[in-house]
């Protein structure tokens, strides 16, 4: 089964969509989201992702009136979300930016006034967070939209993953391997479930996205057969924030996806055959013919 989001198809033997997330890694500041953007664009990416949140839905009750330290001086937990969140003038300066680039774009909604949003901004699909896997409203909401859903299975079980399909269904769904340590360490990544996945879901398209450091395990999941790759981006990974660390530079996100096509290109097609480079050496090293 291939799913359709913009003017790229994903699975059936298709490039593989590439995934820069932004997400909050903005910081607050169209122009840093903007030069992402382009950071993205320059590297070959195919999409730009963010996040979308209604404060006061989206912050765990426990949460809110926990102190940090920002930039921007000590604030509750709460008034940072407010803090670094974008409204609408912003996600329109941003995704204009995002399709002048020729980029698609989307956000992670985490919470159903969220999703709605996001409508009303026309984008080409929704990515549902690890953590929203369980929200079995937020799944109905954007099952209602009929757009296509790319679902993160970090922190989540087989059980749970199976609820939500159940609700969201299958026929649009994009399901993204993930661990969701920041960043992960190699012995966490587990990408055979990635064979796992494709094996209960027959039909279903299966991609990865990665928290860890390098490119390594990202490369690995395409060789393993991810048909997306979705991977943090920033502009230097010791900025002031919690997910800088776990994301690629620039040269870094070049480099995944400058790897990726080659590797798409090594894969092949699957039938055994006498290549031409061969023919030379053939010639030359076979003593007994067939």
């Amino acid at each position: 089964m291939t799913v359709t989001i913009g003017s790229h198809v994903l699975g059936g033997g298709h490039p593989v969509y590439v995934i820069a997330e932004i997400g909050l890694n903005h910081n607050g500041d169209v122009e840093l989201a903007k030069r992402l953007i382009d950071v993205a664009a320059a590297a070959g990416a195919n999409a730009v992702k963010f996040q979308k949140r209604t404060p006061e839905i989206a912050t765990p009750e426990h949460m809110r009136d926990t102190l940090r330290e920002t930039p921007w001086g000590t604030m509750t937990y709460l008034q940072y979300r407010h803090r670094v969140e974008f409204g609408r003038d912003e996600y329109i300066a941003v995704g204009d930016h995002a399709t002048m680039c020729g980029l698609d774009w989307f956000a992670s909604p985490w919470d159903v006034p969220s999703v709605h949003f996001l409508e009303d901004l026309n984008v080409v699909a929704h990515k549902v967070a690890s953590a929203s896997l369980t929200d079995l409203e937020l799944l109905a909401a954007l099952r209602d939209t009929g757009k296509p859903v790319i679902l993160s299975t970090g922190m989540s079980t087989i059980d749970q993953i199976d609820r939500a399909l159940g609700v969201l269904g299958t026929d649009r769904v994009v399901l993204m391997h993930a661990t969701s340590t920041y960043p992960m360490e190699p012995e966490e990544a587990n990408l055979r479930v990635i064979h796992s996945l494709r094996d209960r879901y027959p039909g279903v398209s299966v991609g990865y996205s990665g928290h860890e450091r390098g490119l390594q395990i990202s490369l690995a999941a395409v060789a393993l057969g991810a048909v997306a790759v979705e991977r943090h981006i920033t502009l230097d990974r010791t900025m002031w924030g919690s997910d800088h660390a776990a994301s690629l530079e620039p040269t870094g996100l070049e480099h995944l996806v400058r790897d990726i096509r080659v590797i798409e290109t090594a894969l092949g097609d699957g039938v055994k055959r006498v290549f031409p480079g061969e023919l030379a050496p053939m010639a030359k090293l076979r003593r007994v013919p067939a």
